[in-house]
């Protein structure tokens, strides 16, 4: 008895990886990938290039009616420059950012072998899962976070305003205004994790990244153009694309919680779909 108790002292128990430790982990491969670098850099120019852009039109602009264009709209009106960003970005560089790191989540670590690796950690197949749409919620996040500051900045010092002309005519003060674009920022942030979700699902079924990716982009423009077509009004609602445009209220005065509820609603339901496809295809895949 007692040489099998040294025995069973010897042999190395398997113990799970402590929590904290893994999702540190996971944020640091994430964030210290070059392609998440240069995406997050290129999503934050994006504001900071429209904002010149509109300054340098606003300043040579000596004729027209004002306020008839985007570039009227902005000017004097700088707080409503990052909500222009994000809305533009969500047509299609956004949805990209998340869909591309739900790719390198799962399907690129297949490929490169590293995923079978931390199966061995020991960690669980829906516990690994639930770290990696941790970390592409996180890095997503971070993405808006970061164009929401340089647009708010840059619409600041360029374009000037002390407050927001909505698009119902109305003023709102700074205060306000500064809630307009956090919630803009929330309301895109959980569209994005909807295409990444989704992303993250085709991600499990392939060792291809670039397959996910094609998938994504697929989708969207699919889902785009069946969105444009009238006679196809009863499948708007379920399209993931329909509510975007919800976005858009945010600018209204007063509120309209109508729309960005059931936007809210609609994407989350995205959100559900694609992390149960992606749970149950990774509870049942062999290796």
């Amino acid at each position: 008895m007692t040489a099998l108790a040294e025995v069973a002292q010897a042999v190395p128990v398997r113990t799970r990886a402590p929590l904290n430790r893994f999702l540190r982990s996971e944020l640091r491969m994430v964030l210290r990938r070059p392609r998440t670098i240069i995406f997050i850099v290129g999503l934050a120019l994006v504001p900071v290039a429209a904002g010149i852009g509109f300054a340098v039109a606003g300043n040579g602009a000596d004729d027209g009616p004002p306020g008839m264009t985007i570039s009227g709209i902005l000017d004097g009106n700088g707080l409503m420059l990052p909500i222009f960003g994000l809305v533009v970005s969500l047509n299609m560089l956004l949805p990209l950012s998340g869909a591309m790191w739900a790719a390198d989540a799962v399907a690129g670590e297949s490929s490169a072998g590293t995923l079978r690796g931390l199966l061995l950690a020991p960690v669980g197949r829906a516990r690994l899962l639930a770290v990696k749409a941790f970390g592409v919620a996180t890095v997503t996040t971070i993405a808006v976070t970061v164009m929401t500051v340089t647009g708010t900045i840059t619409g600041v010092l360029l374009l000037g305003g002390d407050g927001m002309l909505t698009m119902s005519g109305s003023t709102l003060g700074v205060a306000d205004a500064l809630g307009r674009v956090l919630l803009t920022a929330a309301l895109v942030t959980v569209h994005v994790w909807a295409v990444a979700a989704i992303a993250l699902a085709v991600s499990t079924f392939t060792d291809h990244p670039l397959v996910v990716l094609a998938v994504a982009l697929g989708t969207i423009v699919v889902f785009t153009v069946l969105g444009a077509i009238q006679a196809l009004d009863w499948l708007h609602p379920y399209l993931i694309t329909t509510a975007w445009q919800s976005v858009l209220d945010v600018v209204r005065d007063p509120l309209p919680l109508d729309g960005i509820t059931t936007g809210l609603l609609q994407a989350a339901c995205y959100v559900v779909i694609g992390y149960s496809i992606a749970l149950a295809r990774v509870l049942t895949k062999d290796g």
